[in-house]
């Protein structure tokens, strides 16, 4: 196991020590205090344990190495545990709304708001060092499970800071309704948060390209190379933190065929070199003689699409 997943291992489960921490505290002083409020913001933090869990499964998955079912490996776990996150999420804030809903019919200010004060401060103390760590390991090791686990986090930071600003300012006013309505906006956050989370994950799971810039950048990469005469049906996509990429490149046709491959050797340490972790596929082609063909054309011709 590489010094990466170690990290990776490691980091996944400070989340979840964390996220435990948070959400034994804020059930008890939510339960305390009775401020929905509060039981929302456990609830919240609830999903974040789970999907802390989840994406220390995706990460133990993940750095399997690949095997007679998964010749490209397990990166696309971390994929699916972030869109099964993603949709915890969406359900927490749908609950969340529903609580409050029936909250608002109440007009007694919940006893005791100083303790909900001082452990809503403790949360975002807590998410703030956590998530800001979480972030920093998953830009390191390109892991997208500890990337959404610390995203998760960085939202609870704001839902916290509106819920410590609303107990604070319903302890000096006595405005019970504010209960319930600071859960409606926790809900409203963590929606929005999941929902862009959804979105993401179903581009990672439909294989979708990397980013144009990113291509752009291994096509300059490749044509760098002065025996490179071309290079065309450029193809990418990701699995976890695992990026992939397939092209067609061009060559004098009376090279030796040894030259060639030690150029192709060359041109993947490169890539990889300047993109970390890639699985690189180059297909050598005689300049001389060959046929033109992009990702557009290849799909054609495996759909049998005929052009007049």
């Amino acid at each position: 196991m590489s010094e990466h997943d170690i990290l990776k291992k490691h980091t996944a489960w400070l989340s979840i020590i964390s996220n435990t921490t948070l959400v034994l505290l804020k059930l008890i002083v939510g339960f305390m205090v009775g401020a929905v409020s509060l039981i929302s913001e456990a609830l919240h933090s609830g999903v974040d344990l789970v999907a802390a869990l989840i994406a220390f499964w995706a990460v133990q998955k993940s750095v399997t190495p690949p095997d007679m079912e998964h010749d490209y490996g397990h990166g696309k776990y971390e994929n699916l545990s972030a869109a099964v996150e993603a949709l915890l999420i969406v359900g927490a804030a749908l609950g969340i709304v529903y609580e409050a809903v029936q909250k608002f019919s109440e007009s007694q200010v919940p006893d005791m708001l100083g303790y909900g004060i001082g452990i809503m401060a403790i949360s975002i103390v807590i998410n703030l060092i956590v998530s800001r760590r979480l972030i920093h390991v998953a830009k390191l090791t390109g892991s997208q499970a500890l990337e959404a686990d610390g995203l998760h986090l960085q939202s609870d930071i704001w839902t916290s800071v509106g819920v410590l600003g609303g107990l604070v300012l319903m302890q000096l006013t006595g405005w019970a309704w504010l209960d319930p309505v600071i859960a409606v906006f926790v809900a409203g956050i963590i929606f929005r948060a999941g929902w862009k989370m959804v979105h993401e994950s179903v581009r990672e799971l439909t294989d979708e390209s990397l980013p144009e810039e990113e291509e752009a950048r291994i096509s300059e990469i490749i044509r760098e190379c002065p025996e490179v005469r071309g290079l065309h049906c450029l193809r990418t996509r990701k699995s976890g933190s695992y990026k992939l990429l397939d092209v067609h490149v061009l060559f004098d046709g009376n090279m030796h065929l040894s030259q060639v491959d030690a150029i192709c050797d060359e041109l993947e340490e490169n890539i990889r070199r300047e993109f970390g972790t890639f699985d690189v596929m180059i297909h050598p082609e005689p300049a001389q003689y060959h046929r033109e063909e992009s990702k557009v054309s290849q799909f054609e011709k495996a759909k049998g699409v005929q052009h007049s």
